[in-house]
């Protein structure tokens, strides 16, 4: 598509237009017949026809009258199936086979809620080293790790006695948080800057969960930098008045360092990983061993 000289779509609401326009593919609306497709084809031009779901027979019978005349250079043409499957399809069969290996593996079959919460710690840190190294094959591989612990906890929940949910579920209440946290882009709402989207993130979580603090809703087994750093975040866009505790020992310094970390607009935690990880480098030079993937 992107080496046609033109791609035509009579159908401005095709479903398939967002996805080419996100591609980078313009198309124009226009419904040549027959005799003006062959035209705009001359000079060994080409030119793609994305069809309507009814196959636009009055243009493919017209180009065979015209090629079966024998009174018109036609130029060559080419039916190139597409396919039907929407992104996110092979999604379906993600569910299809989870749900088989949830009912005929003895492994999987025994799994809980809780015995899985170590395995989905591990792929989400394994996430994080793939975009870190920079592994595209790796990151796409733990992106599938990712999405499997939550279709496999999804299937677990099916099972529950007295409150069911199912990956749809999961799904729906994604979509429509989504929709409702973005009104800039599913409503009239204007938000032009980044801090005018966060800011209205803000509002409508402070709505919607009816917090009594501004520390309610913040896991406490995240890592401690990172625990640090959204404590002090809440504090400093909540407006709230609050000295750091005082005491002696490393612990309290953290504390510092994770809240002007956060109050400068760094990510202590991965300021630290970035630290760490050239340390892991100097070790690794030192012992004459190299980069990790030399």
């Amino acid at each position: 598509l992107h080496a046609a000289d033109r791609v035509l779509c009579a159908d401005p609401g095709h479903p398939q237009l967002p996805y080419l326009r996100e591609a980078g593919v313009e198309v124009a609306h226009e419904a040549p017949d027959a005799h003006a497709l062959v035209e705009e084809c001359a000079g060994g031009r080409t030119v793609v026809v994305i069809p309507s779901g009814e196959g636009d027979r009055l243009l493919t019978d017209g180009l065979a009258r015209l090629a079966g005349s024998g009174r018109v250079d036609m130029p060559d043409l080419e039916l190139l199936p597409g396919s039907y499957d929407l992104p996110g399809a092979r999604l379906l069969d993600l569910v299809q086979v989870m749900d088989r290996v949830r009912r005929e593996c003895p492994w999987t079959s025994r799994q809980t809620h809780e015995g899985l919460v170590k395995y989905a710690m591990e792929e989400a840190y394994e996430l994080v080293e793939a975009i870190e190294d920079g592994d595209r094959e790796a990151l796409r591989e733990e992106l599938g790790d990712v999405l499997l612990q939550v279709v496999f906890h999804a299937r677990i929940a099916e099972e529950h006695g007295d409150e069911p949910f199912s990956v749809d579920d999961v799904a729906g209440g994604l979509v429509e948080k989504l929709i409702h946290r973005h009104p800039h882009v599913f409503g009239d709402a204007d938000a032009q800057t980044p801090e005018d989207v966060s800011a209205h993130w803000q509002r409508t979580k402070a709505v919607e969960k009816q917090r009594e603090s501004l520390t309610d809703g913040i896991p406490l087994g995240q890592p401690a930098l990172a625990l640090a750093a959204k404590l002090a975040g809440r504090v400093r866009t909540g407006g709230v008045a609050v000295e750091l505790p005082r005491g002696e020992g490393i612990g309290y310094e953290l504390l510092e360092l994770a809240r002007r970390a956060e109050a400068a607009g760094v990510d202590p935690e991965t300021a630290l990983r970035a630290a760490a990880r050239a340390y892991r480098d100097a070790i690794r030079a030192a012992e004459g061993v190299g980069s990790v993937g030399e």
